[in-house]
């Protein structure tokens, strides 16, 4: 078989403009040489000649040489697509940058980082991820590798690594790997196999770790030997209890050991916080029980200063308790779990909770000092969080030198507030649901009878002896109509019409009304920050937060006091450091109102924005001002939270998200207008569930000069759009109503009726509607509403188009 050898590559031949190029180089050179003979002769023309002919043959060389190099790069280009979907299963995020600073290649991983593509020193690490990325960069070019070891980016971290390469090595490869964040089983683990676990064994201490099944992850050289002996074999695999064995008194001893060696003390130590019924990782001290095992002072003086370091050591909230009671050893994390500060004069256990659970702990730590009590879990009350109860695990410490009792605290403060916060945003989103309904069902009661006041009155004159009750009732259903109003924008269902502005010309605007509502005892601060981004919002919801937020404060300064507005910029590495679970890192626009009030209860802090809550006099407060306030800011996907301390003031601290976009044209709304001639024609089908609703909407239109026909849901309404006789200029249909909705009726009519006018009442938010609905040419008429105001909207739906 004739064996395969590699063909040459050929030089590439010459296309059209090639040969057009070598047609005018010979042209050249022969014109030249003409004209050389005709001015020149003798030797200067043939000097001139030579130098002519090699001027030509090495411009046509060079050429020639460009022309193959092309051809060469031509045919062996980079094929990046194929790089990518090499990239694609790829477990670490991998970019490919040029000598120019270009991006020519990333992984799916990597577009993911930010949520689209940017170079790698553009990516939003925090401080001082984008300076250690340019430096690397720079080392990478000059060095041809470079790392860095930590890169923070929300919640995970990245290592980087840079290499140069290539076959010019003119590119970079950037590779970012995620590291994995060390639990405190890690950290036990590497203890117990590590550094630490030596000393404790040198205090006479065993320690392993187990999982949730008792099996053992790891272990110090002590148990080792002791548990196994010379032959040292690995325990790590095996079940603890296979190790250990039970004696008919109730002792435990190691499986190896015989009747006459010293029964153990095992201290279990949980390394995760509890899960109910599941058992997690645990760690386990296991000392003997006889106290001769370490009898010499000095030994057991060296004994406590390890165990002491050692326990400094572990992330676990542990401490010692001496017989008496009284404190012998705290480390950082039990004193950070107890919120202890180094100011605080903590002497017994008791000192750390509440007056009510004191008993309960200095009766349990007399009992485990005894030797008269099982490890178990305590339910206490922390001085420095009073609010829910924390688990304080208790069991003997025997042979842990002067120590009688171990106490152990879990740091389950962060846990504690997310669950307060969820529960909080829960029943706050369940109250708001609660509120928009019963809003939206007493508009249509308000519309009836503000719509029958209006019919009332077109039968009387000022002066009859009827027309001011009238206008009565009329005036109290607008309170009331204002009250859900306030009901609907708790409920994140009002509608809104958000611009693009900047938050200190709001503050500006309403700053001389604000100094007249507080009156002259109270002196108004206004303080801006800079460099404040824009802000998408509604101006006068906007304003009404504010106005709503100065009149509480000016209420709880009855003797005067100060009030402060100030606008401050929020950065996203400044979120990420405020650690909130519910706010997503982004860049906001803060503003704080703060004032020196007498400050509201932490027991009611939790409640002030829920509706109908107030601690005001009877008669001086509906309860809906703070929950038109959360509402309004939740509706702008912004943010509120309040903070107070009794006797030095209140603050609220308002975030609002940045946005860059332009404010979208916004549909007009209806127009309302109360006067003016509402006179019309044409044939206009109402529909509309409420029977009260319909009856006036009826009357009101067809005083108007329209026909009406009417339907109390879609499909009668569907039924009447059938009819032969019947040609419609207006459909006037409420929003939600059973069976069949109203955008279902518009799709359907649409079908056979392409241009059909549309006006939709509810009294839901529009904005919401719209969002919802997804209806091209259709009008919203917000309940409730006057006679005029039906009127004018039918004849602006019907002029429109």
């Amino acid at each position: 078989m004739a064996s395969l050898s590699p063909i040459a590559p050929r030089a590439p031949r010459l296309s059209r403009p090639g040969i057009a190029i070598v047609a005018a180089l010979v042209i050249g050179l022969a014109v030249s040489l003409l004209f050389g003979w005709e001015y020149l002769g003798g030797m200067q023309f043939l000097l001139y000649a030579g130098a002519l002919a090699a001027g030509f043959a090495l411009a046509f060389l060079l050429w020639r040489l460009d022309v193959a190099g092309a051809g060469r790069s031509a045919s062996h280009p980079t094929d990046w697509g194929l790089m990518r979907a090499a990239f694609i299963d790829a477990l670490d995020a991998v970019a490919i940058t040029n000598r120019a600073g270009k991006m020519v290649c990333a992984s799916p991983l990597y577009e993911g980082l930010a949520g689209h593509l940017m170079m790698p020193r553009e990516l939003p690490f925090e401080a001082p991820g984008p300076e250690l990325l340019t430096k690397a960069c720079r080392a990478a070019w000059r060095d041809g590798e470079a790392r860095v070891a930590e890169l923070v980016l929300g919640q995970r971290r990245f290592s980087a690594l840079l290499r140069r390469c290539g076959q010019q090595e003119d590119h970079i490869v950037w590779r970012f790997r995620v590291v994995k964040a060390e639990t405190p089983l890690d950290r036990t683990r590497a203890l117990a196999m590590g550094h630490g676990g030596q000393r404790l064994g040198e205090a006479g201490v065993m320690m392993v770790v187990v999982d949730g099944s008792g099996i053992l992850l790891a272990a110090n050289e002590v148990f080792h030997r002791r548990a196994l002996g010379d032959e040292g074999g690995l325990v790590d695999g095996m079940p603890l209890i296979d190790l250990l064995r039970t004696d008919a008194d109730g002792s435990i001893r190691l499986a190896r050991d015989g009747d006459e060696a010293p029964s153990l003390r095992i201290i279990p130590i949980p390394l995760t916080p509890d899960r109910g019924d599941e058992e997690g990782p645990t760690a386990f001290l296991i000392l003997d029980e006889d106290p001769d095992a370490i009898t010499a002072a000095a030994a057991r003086g060296a004994a406590t200063h390890h165990l002491h370091g050692l326990l400094a050591m572990l992330p676990l909230g542990l401490a010692l308790v001496e017989r008496d009671g009284r404190f012998l050893f705290l480390n950082e994390a039990f004193a950070r779990a107890a919120g202890i500060s180094q100011s605080d004069q903590i002497v017994y256990p008791s000192d750390l909770v509440v007056e009510e659970d004191k008993g309960t702990v200095s009766d349990a730590v007399r009992r485990f000092a005894g030797g008269r009590a099982l490890p178990g879990d305590l339910a206490v009350r922390l001085k420095s969080r009073s609010e829910e109860p924390v688990a304080l695990t208790i069991a003997n410490a025997k042979g842990l030198g002067d120590a009688a009792v171990l106490l152990s605290l879990k740091d389950d403060s962060e846990q504690s507030t997310l669950k307060r916060q969820i529960a909080q945003a829960t029943k706050m989103q369940a109250v708001g649901q609660l509120a928009g309904g019963v809003a939206h069902d007493f508009n249509n009661i308000l519309t009836a009878i503000i719509g029958h006041c209006d019919l009332m009155a077109m039968r009387h004159t000022p002066g009859d002896i009827d027309y001011d009750d009238i206008q009565q009732i009329k005036h109290n259903s607008n309170r009331a109509a204002a009250l859900t109003r306030q009901l609907l924008a708790f409920s994140r269902q009002q509608t809104l019409r958000p611009q693009v502005l900047q938050l200190p010309e709001v503050i500006s605007e309403i700053s001389q009304l604000i100094r007249r509502l507080i009156g002259e005892t109270i002196k108004l601060e206004v303080k801006h920050g800079r460099n404040l981004g824009m802000i998408r919002a509604d101006p006068g919801q906007l304003e009404q937060v504010i106005v709503n937020l100065c009149v509480n404060a000016r209420d709880a300064m009855p003797d005067g006091g100060r009030l402060t507005l100030q606008t401050y910029a929020v950065s996203a590495s400044e979120v990420r450091r405020m650690r909130s679970d519910i706010m997503p890192i982004a860049e906001y626009v803060a503003l704080k109102v703060s004032d020196t009030g007498v400050g509201i209860p932490q027991e009611n802090l939790s409640k002030i924005f829920e509706p109908f809550f107030t601690t005001k006099e009877v008669g001086k407060g509906t309860g809906l001002g703070l929950s038109t306030v959360y509402g309004i800011v939740k509706q702008t996907d912004g943010f509120i939270f309040a903070n107070s301390e009794m006797g030095h003031g209140t603050s609220f601290v308002i975030y609002l998200p940045v946005t860059q976009a332009p404010a979208p044209v916004e549909q007009a709304p209806v127009r309302v207008d109360t006067g003016g001639e509402l006179w019309g024609t044409g044939t206009i089908l109402l529909v509309e569930d409420e029977a009260m609703v319909r009856a006036v909407a009826e009357r009101a239109l067809t005083r108007q000069g329209y026909k009406v026909l009417v339907a109390g849901n879609g499909e009668e309404a569907l039924e009447v759009l059938e009819r032969d006789d019947v040609s419609i200029d207006l459909l006037i249909s409420d929003v939600v109503m059973p069976a069949m909705d109203g955008p279902t009726l518009v799709r359907h009519a649409r079908e056979s009726y392409p241009d059909l006018k549309v006006l939709f009442m509810s009294g839901y938010a529009e904005e919401q509607l719209r969002k919802s609905i997804a209806i091209d040419r259709v009008s919203f008429l917000s309940k409730p509403f006057s006679v005029q105001q039906l009127g004018q909207a039918a004849r602006d739906t019907l002029a429109d188009g």
